[in-house]
């Protein structure tokens, strides 16, 4: 179960938050926000209701508090008393944290508000407490009671961080210069108070620094299996091992967010929200601002020809599941399931061990899991620890069949020792079936063998001993290692596994963060971690250069020069093969005689050949006719999908031959065919059920061709990316 957590943010707004310092572009409010709005964010993104926020602006030209009726607790305004925050919230406190025009207000009184607040809230209920205050330390600041502010912190377990806009850090290493005497002053007091109370004190810079490192979630560790490893059968024999342990997920795929859908509420629905909505404006939506969510029905239709439109709809309780079997449905009924059904019963079973050398890596097919005794268990604990010891000492793995819940498939594992000074356990890491193995031959790497069966060590296609070093030094060249420096300077891995993060996920994240804030703004650059590591460093590869030029010169590397691309027909001489036969010769009998039909069973080779020859346009244009003729003529006889793969070559070939041909004109031949083509396939013009055919079309992006000028823009009038996009993928 997740933890409860009430946060307070203090916002000092006062009117020096409005200044830019150190040559930012932004104001030191601004600066101050990108940290709020990030914890904010992340807090709401987790849809908890536990973890909960206030907000408290200090340094505000009103005054609204719990305390306002003293005077040292003037120009103090809370925001947002604790509880979940939703999208509304922020956009809303969006338009309340703005720099004030006034200099008053204390921030060790907003301190005391916000305890007040986290007293009334949490009362002595279990919660995570935490206050984080960010200020630039230039208002007055009152000293007196700060040992009983000290102890009412350190009684009520409140964390208090302390964030200011440039503090001096030495361990950051920041210092400014020419800092007025009140700021110093105020500086050493919140830096003493933290100190008292054991919370967190730091410069601002650096918090905003971290925030472009991703926060890992750590999740409470659920037990996977909890039962008995055995070895043998412990209920017939008392020399059988068996010992009760726990099995928890080692490793764990972390899912980007998905998106879901919505749509803007109607009249009606917008009713019913308004109705919902509490007291302070909250809409009992949660938050969605004027949308709702779709929801999906779904019906199922049957053949009868005497339905309208030739189908009539049934219930989901008249139908009965079947299984496919090649391209025919195989029926079983409910009262027949349980002969599928494979009946098993919970077990960690240990069949059998192999050789720590003799295990190949690739055969890993699942994510990790680790396995410890029973906790409160020291007998099973002492038992597990001698076999894991004996697995140690023999250099072996156990193999052992897993079946976590009753009537589970089993599961065939790999237990792995591992053996640290205060922790024993087993890795285990699952194993493929003989089903999911697939066995390829390929011919050897370092030799050639002929038709003859002579083994060849020295060939064309081999590589040298010159081209072996040359190689290796590259690689050797290339080391990250090594290229990495730690804290002292030394040497050390460029890329460590802990400082690694899937660029996707965590992008994909801010993202999201800085839209919710900023509905309308552009999104922020990636973070500099995240494209860190997706390119070699520049250091490195002008270090590896003499290296890369000495291998490609033992490896005779040439330039393969660009495709030539331009209009085939208007030419006065065709490109000369290299070879310097004549291929038209080879392809046709009589190379002076121009076939008036292209031939079905050879019609890529020759409509390959007649658009290369082709003299003008008409020509293209007639090719293109008759190989569309073809395509349908094949999609018409073609017994289920087995023409389909030569449909699509065909059309493959098409649209690449017009492609080369490069203009406008000529890429509305090929476009005119598929619209054609997806208009009678789903027309049902070329059979019925050929549906499919057209997913393999989109599978192959066998698009429409877009016609671009130099700067990659579509051309007036040609087809643009949203309309080439929306035709495949629309019915």
């Amino acid at each position: 179960m997740a933890s409860k957590e009430a946060t307070v943010y203090i916002v000092d707004c006062g009117a020096t938050m409005g200044g830019k310092s150190h040559d930012r572009s932004r104001t030191n409010l601004d600066w101050a926000l990108e940290y709020i709005w990030d914890r904010i964010t992340a807090t709401v993104a987790t849809g908890r209701k536990t973890a909960m926020a206030g907000i408290v602006a200090l340094r505000t030209n009103t005054t609204k508090n719990p305390l306002d009726t003293e005077d040292d607790y003037s120009n103090i305004t809370v925001l947002r008393e604790i509880g979940q925050v939703l999208m509304p919230h922020v956009r809303l406190l969006r338009e309340q944290l703005l720099v004030s025009s006034t200099e008053a207000g204390d921030a060790v009184s907003a301190i005391v508000v916000a305890m007040q607040m986290i007293e009334q809230t949490c009362k002595k209920l279990k919660y995570e407490r935490k206050i984080v205050l960010v200020t630039d330390a230039r208002g007055s600041i009152q000293t007196d009671g700060l040992e009983e502010i000290v102890r009412k912190l350190d009684e009520d377990g409140i964390e208090l961080v302390v964030l200011g806009v440039d503090f001096d850090d030495a361990e950051y290493g920041f210092k400014e210069e020419g800092k007025d005497g009140l700021k110093a002053e105020n500086e050493a007091v919140l830096k003493q108070l933290c100190g008292d109370c054991g919370g967190t004190f730091g410069t601002l810079g650096q918090a905003v620094e971290e925030l472009g490192i991703p926060r890992v979630k750590k999740t409470k560790a659920v037990p996977s299996y909890k039962g008995v490893l055995t070895l043998g059968s412990p209920e017939m024999f008392e020399t059988a091992l068996s010992v009760d342990v726990e099995r928890y997920p080692k490793t764990m795929l972390q899912a980007a967010p998905s998106a879901s859908k919505f749509i803007v509420r109607g009249d009606s629905q917008a009713v019913v929200g308004e109705s919902e909505a509490g007291a302070d404006g909250e809409a009992g939506d949660g938050g969605w601002g004027g949308l709702t969510a779709v929801k999906n029905a779904m019906t199922y239709q049957i053949v009868d020809k005497e339905a309208a439109g030739g189908k009539r709809d049934v219930d989901r309780d008249e139908l009965s599941k079947g299984y496919e079997y090649g391209r025919t449905a195989v029926h079983i009924s409910e009262s027949d399931r349980n002969v599928t059904l494979f009946e098993t019963t919970p077990g960690f079973d240990i069949i059998g061990f192999v050789d720590r050398t003799l295990y190949e890596r690739y055969l890993d097919t699942h994510r990790g899991s680790l396995m410890i005794a029973q906790r409160s268990n020291d007998k099973a604990s002492m038992a597990l620890s001698s076999f894991i010891h004996a697995l140690y000492e023999l250099d072996s793995y156990a193999v052992a069949r897993l079946v976590a819940k009753e009537n589970k498939d089993p599961r065939i594992v790999l237990l792995a020792p591992n053996i640290e000074p205060d922790f024993e356990c087993l890795y285990d890491i699952e194993l493929p079936f003989a089903e999911d193995m697939r066995s390829y031959r390929f011919p050897p790497l370092d030799r050639v063998v002929t038709v003859s069966g002579k083994e060849l060590k020295v060939h064309r296609n081999l590589p040298s001993d010159e081209l072996k070093d040359a190689m290796s030094d590259y690689v050797d060249s290339m080391d990250l290692s090594t290229f990495g420096k730690d804290d002292e300077g030394q040497s050390a891995e460029y890329m460590p596994m802990e400082e690694t993060y899937a660029p996707m996920l965590h992008r994909l994240h801010q993202v999201i963060k800085h839209r919710a804030v900023f509905p309308s703004g552009d999104p922020p650059p990636p973070y500099e971690i995240l494209t860190r590591y997706s390119h070699p460093p520049s250091e490195l590869i002008e270090q590896s250069q003499p290296a890369l030029d000495r291998l490609m010169e033992a490896a005779n590397v040439k330039k393969v020069p660009p495709k030539a691309r331009g209009k085939r027909y208007g030419r006065k001489e065709a490109p000369k093969p290299l070879s310097d036969l004549d291929v038209g010769a080879l392809l046709a009998h009589d190379p002076k005689h121009k076939r008036a039909r292209l031939d079905p069973r050879n019609a890529i080779p020759e409509f390959k050949q007649r658009v290369n020859d082709a003299s003008d346009m008409d020509t293209v244009k007639d090719a293109c006719k008759q190989m569309k003729g073809i395509i349908f003529d094949m999609i018409r006889h073609s017994t289920g999908s087995a023409k389909y793969d030569a449909v699509v070559e065909a059309l493959r070939v098409m649209r690449e031959e017009v492609v080369d041909l490069s203009a406008a004109e000529d890429y509305e031949i090929w476009n005119e065919v598929l619209r054609e083509l997806k208009t009678e396939l789903f027309a049902g013009k070329l059979g019925e059920g050929r549906e499919e055919l057209w997913y393999r079309v989109r599978v192959n992006r066998l698009g429409l061709l877009q016609a671009r000028n130099e700067k990659g823009k579509p051309l007036e009038g040609a087809v643009g990316d949203e309309e080439a996009r929306k035709f495949l993928l629309a019915r």
